[in-house]
């Protein structure tokens, strides 16, 4: 079996292309480092030439400041939907963040992206499994609400229930090999967590001693419960303690 995986050099797609490659796959493994470029369309599709799944990682970054990140990531979803068909790929495994369609968000344009996204794989005509899932433990070091300091690190006062990126990677590559059938797949993990404390606890377990400030939200309701998985999730490990245990 050929299976592409893109953002394949990321937090999630680099798991998925060892998993594969575990399973004795053929990957092709599309990044901007191999000549693929998501947003622009360069090289997508002769990189999906003799491929029988796509499973589509990637978290598309603006080529320049011509773009927002938003139009970023939906021009890149158009690209792959539009390769998949003109290379006659019939399956599409796409990664989204569980609970993006919240009336809570409407005004974060990221998840207004991530809607976006799920409307066009799911209007694309191929076969797809969209992966939901909430944020990862390697959350912890994000930028996007994480910031480290010479003396400090300050984290935004998220409340999450993190799953590990490893599990994640499962996941993906069982639904690109063998599909559940399932869609959306909704995974999340075993416990709720503060981001903060997430942060600190991560940064002990890896010997920084760095103090760990709460800050402020940049969108209230990030600290208020959003972002915590539905009824309908399938929890999975490995939990927090365990997590932590695996970086030492």
């Amino acid at each position: 079996m050929r299976i592409a995986v893109l953002g394949a050099t990321g937090t999630a797609g680099s798991r998925v292309v060892r998993r594969l490659n575990a399973e004795n796959v053929s990957v092709v493994a599309v990044c901007r480092a191999n000549g693929v470029d998501l947003v622009t369309g360069e090289g997508l599709v002769d990189a999906l030439s003799g491929v029988e799944a796509v499973v589509d990682a990637s978290n598309a970054f603006p080529p320049d400041d011509s773009m927002d990140w938003g139009e970023a990531l939906t021009r890149a979803t158009r690209n792959v939907v539009d390769a998949c068909a003109r290379q006659r790929v019939p399956r599409l495994v796409f990664l989204s963040i569980l609970g993006v369609e919240d009336p809570a968000f409407d005004e974060f344009p990221y998840y207004l992206a991530k809607r976006e996204q799920e409307s066009i794989v799911s209007g694309s005509g191929l076969d797809v499994t969209v992966v939901e899932t909430t944020q990862w433990y390697e959350f912890a070091t994000n930028p996007a609400a994480v910031t480290f300091y010479d003396d400090r690190i300050e984290v935004q006062d998220w409340l999450v229930q993190p799953v590990a990126a490893d599990t994640v990677a499962d996941v993906l590559a069982r639904e690109s090999l063998s599909p559940s059938g399932e869609n959306p797949v909704s995974i999340t993990g075993p416990e709720k967590v503060r981001l903060p404390e997430l942060a600190r606890r991560r940064s002990r377990a890896l010997g920084d001693e760095r103090p760990v400030h709460t800050v402020e939200p940049y969108l209230p309701a990030l600290s208020g419960g959003a972002l915590l998985a539905p009824e309908k999730a399938r929890t999975l490990g490995p939990g927090l303690e365990e997590w932590l245990a695996s970086l030492r």
